[in-house]
């Protein structure tokens, strides 16, 4: 069977989540061939993998969402009355004809310049400005709305492999990658949704500064019609817990498309982790096994740890993970310095995590965003207590959502520096609460988040898949067993 996972700013690109989980679900089913089609932003990135792709993943197609449009011809593109009405229908948002953009697209020669700088997207554009955005200049509207679907267009322009099953890994453009592969090509479409992407587009849109007033809210349903069409069109959505289920529902996902797939780690890769060291005595370790970026609010961080520091001068913080962005990370650094602190907070780079789990008395987490972390079953498998803010599914796996296990942590607000300060405080306070926090998420993981679990319940949906379409599924030499 032929996979084609499609990704979106993540593997093989970048340390994360989502790629760790990419990665691990690649070598859970070796007998299995799988194509990497991910979306980038610019051919900066291109063939920069920081991951070793695994034997059975035989090709890697990338999309540049921000790139040039490389077609000689340069002649005026003339639109058939079907794609006029798609194209408008898409601007307006009156019930999107994606066939006909894919067709348009996909035309021998077709030139992304022609269609935005043509009189027919400028009609478009000055129909939805009448309808809807008279108030503003035109002239702003009009380049904003080519700025809009320049990067759509270029996704539609792409001419997807052919594969049995396309697997998306979000909705947005990878979302139309995978819809328009099904066109194109057959097979079956999957969506596995980590964090919802939509919600997670108009978060960023409203604190972002780059783009204002009505504008937002043009961004925000983009996003929301390009899940809408991978929701419609995939034979199965999936997402990790139950309430980013009903965000889906919410979204125009038909309610029987959807199904639970937790996240799963191998727990045994943090048996016996080494303890702490003649380095460590009279030190309390908070832990973060983070990227440096943005999303995961490592400026909060530094303040409450700070804050904390203040009462408890044993504490000491080791943040764990890449920079992602270069910027971001440096204005960490010496936000730390500002504030005193750079001797007591530790920036590791990318390591391996069990190295420094084992000496850690908690870990920290205080991202304005998560789907379901996999740095929190890590820290469960090593039996540490987590503290971690309340986004995602962060509250359930700390607190249990069907078991009797009892807190694995705590769980702060968004931002909230003093309330995160006074978490580390309690927990650093209370050695014997850690232990006990620690076997109760230790309990959770070997419980319900098993790599070996997550691997059945993708099995039977790729066995089932392969089935519908008269596929041979070969099944591993010793059934349940993957690699790590």
């Amino acid at each position: 069977m032929r996979i084609c996972l499609v990704v979106e700013g993540s593997y093989p690109y970048v340390v994360g989540g989502v790629s760790s989980w990419v990665h691990s679900l690649i070598r859970s089913f070796p007998e299995q061939e799988f194509v990497i089609l991910s979306v980038l932003a610019d051919r900066s990135l291109r063939g920069k993998f920081v991951y070793e792709l695994p034997e059975n993943v035989t090709q890697v197609h990338e999309l540049y969402l921000n790139d040039a449009d490389w077609t000689k011809r340069r002649r005026r593109l003339r639109l058939t009355k079907t794609e006029h009405r798609a194209l408008r229908g898409l601007l307006l948002n009156q019930n999107v004809e994606w066939e006909p953009l894919i067709d348009l697209a996909q035309r021998p020669g077709f030139s992304l310049n022609a269609l935005l700088m043509g009189e027919d997207f400028l009609n478009a554009v000055k129909d939805c400005y009448r309808l809807n955005y008279s108030q503003t200049v035109f002239t702003d509207f009009l380049w904003m709305m080519r700025s809009i679907y320049m990067p759509l267009f270029f996704t539609l322009k792409m001419r997807p492999p052919k594969a049995d099953l396309y697997h998306c890994v979000c909705t947005g453009y990878a979302g139309v990658l995978g819809s328009m592969a099904k066109y194109i090509h057959g097979g079956r479409l999957l969506v596995s949704e980590h964090g919802i992407y939509t919600r997670e587009r108009e978060e960023e849109l409203i604190k972002a500064k780059w783009v204002k007033g009505i504008y937002k809210n043009i961004w925000i349903e983009q996003f929301r019609k390009m899940s809408r069409m991978a929701y419609t069109r995939a034979d199965l959505v999936t997402s990790l817990y139950e309430h980013a289920r009903g965000l889906q529902i919410d979204l125009n996902c038909p309610e029987e498309k959807t199904m639970l797939a937790p996240n799963g780690i191998h727990v045994e890769d943090f048996e016996g982790l080494s303890g702490k060291t003649e380095e460590d005595k009279g030190v309390i370790n908070v832990g973060a096994v983070i990227r440096v970026a943005p999303i995961k609010d490592v400026k909060t961080m530094i303040q409450a740890f700070g804050l904390a520091k203040e009462r408890e001068p044993a504490l000491k913080l080791w943040i764990m993970g890449p920079w992602d962005e270069e910027e971001y990370a440096q204005q960490c650094v010496e936000l730390a310095e500002i504030m005193g602190i750079s001797n007591s907070v530790v920036f590791t780079g990318r390591v391996r995590v069990q190295d420094y789990l084992g000496r850690m008395d908690m870990t920290l987490l205080t991202s304005i965003s998560e789907g379901q972390p996999l740095t929190i079953l890590e820290s469960f498998a090593a039996k540490k207590p987590v503290i971690a803010t309340d986004v995602g599914n962060c509250k359930g796996l700390i607190l249990g959502e069907a078991d009797d296990f009892g807190p694995a942590g705590m769980v702060a607000h968004i931002m909230n520096v003093e309330e995160i300060a006074q978490a580390i405080l309690h927990l650093a306070h209370r050695e014997a609460l850690r232990r006990e926090m620690g076997e109760s998420g230790y309990r959770r993981v070997t419980a319900r988040y098993r790599i070996e679990q997550m691997r059945e319940v993708y099995r039977g949906i790729y066995r089932d898949f392969a089935k519908s379409q008269g596929i041979e599924w070969r099944e591993p030499a010793e059934t349940g067993k993957g690699e790590s």
